[in-house]
């Protein structure tokens, strides 16, 4: 694949670091790396000069590389910053003001996607159908709206990955709505986003693009090896324990046999939903598709996993993009963000 030499800073979290070979480290251990290890690999494959940077609490070492190093463009795959998801668009601010190229998502579309129930009010400004939801700020006592009906489900406010999400996060009582409350408040440090639980199918979809969008084939979360009376929940064991995933036969593949309206609808729907959020580069959208037909929007994911294998590069495999080139995509979009203001 024939592409201009770029200089590219890639950001991550330190102990995402990829060792020179993840390929002897046990499943489990390499599995951290695999993000890192894969886009690093691949953008030295197709002929880019990559120079890795650990950024945790800091920014100083960012403008430090930026002057030493000169890069064409910065690959931003970090999360959060000091361990803070909800403050990760301050890096992409950062880059903005230096007016250097980056690649995902601009500050205002992480930030709004971010704190998850704004993302919420926004939809449902726009008719965009959503779970009923309160959120419960920490410190305060636990007074379910009476709008607000079982089962539901407590998450974090701001984390990703399903941080602090178990099958224990799906509650059917006041009395458990409170335990997991705490929780959430106690262990994971954030208020408590609790919504209206959808039983039904679990879809994601990607979107790539700035403002014109690709909006790739829907992959759908499946627990093959599971009783019918296990809820489908995306846990934090189901999406990174390689143990949990095979007990219960836990895959992404792509969502066959959608009904006909969801088909047809759910592209558009997605495009839709990234340009509301004001989202750029690259996003997963994810939702549930309820028994009666229904789509129901839970939250954007913008700078998505990349792992080659997981839910976004295979969207992208599927729809015709192979993953040194969905790479290429990626970083043509950060340059070209920088160069027309996109």
């Amino acid at each position: 694949m024939a592409t201009k030499r770029l200089k590219v800073l890639l950001l991550t979290d330190p102990r995402n670091l990829p060792p020179d070979d993840i390929e002897s480290l046990p499943p489990a251990e390499a599995a951290r790396y695999r993000t890192e290890w894969d886009v690093i690999r691949t953008l030295r494959d197709i002929g880019h000069e990559v120079r890795p940077l650990g950024v945790y609490d800091e920014l100083r070492p960012i403008r430090q590389a930026i002057d030493d190093f000169a890069p064409d463009i910065v690959f931003n795959l970090l999360e959060d910053f000091a361990s803070n998801t909800l403050h990760g668009y301050n890096v992409a601010a950062f880059l903005e003001l230096l007016r250097v190229p980056y690649t995902g998502c601009n500050p205002r579309g992480l930030f709004v996607s971010g704190e998850k129930s704004l993302a919420k009010k926004v939809l449902i400004y726009h008719r965009i159908r959503v779970p009923a939801f309160h959120v419960f700020p920490m410190g305060r006592k636990v007074r379910r709206p009476r709008a607000l009906a079982f089962p539901l489900i407590v998450k974090s406010l701001t984390e990703h990955s399903s941080l602090g999400i178990s099958q224990a996060s799906l509650v059917h009582t006041d009395e458990d709505l409170a335990e997991r409350v705490a929780f959430v408040h106690r262990r994971i440090g954030t208020d408590a986003l609790v919504e209206q639980f959808i039983s039904g199918r679990e879809l994601y979809v990607g979107v790539l693009g700035n403002d014109r969008l690709i909006a790739f084939p829907p992959r759908e979360l499946v627990f093959e090896k599971a009783s019918p009376e296990m809820p489908v929940i995306a846990t934090a064991r189901a999406k990174h324990n390689l143990e949990y995933q095979q007990r219960y036969g836990i895959e992404q593949r792509a969502a066959d046999e959608l009904p006909p309206a969801s088909a047809a609808t759910i592209g558009h729907l997605s495009k839709r939903i990234y340009r509301i959020l004001g989202l750029t580069g690259y996003a997963r959208l994810d939702y549930r598709l309820s028994p009666e037909g229904h789509l129901w929007f839970l939250e954007a994911n913008p700078n998505p996993d990349l792992t080659e294998g997981e839910e976004y590069a295979s969207a992208a495999r599927a729809w015709g993009l192979a993953y040194p080139e969905l790479l290429g995509r990626i970083l043509g979009l950060g340059m070209r963000a920088t160069d027309t203001g996109e």
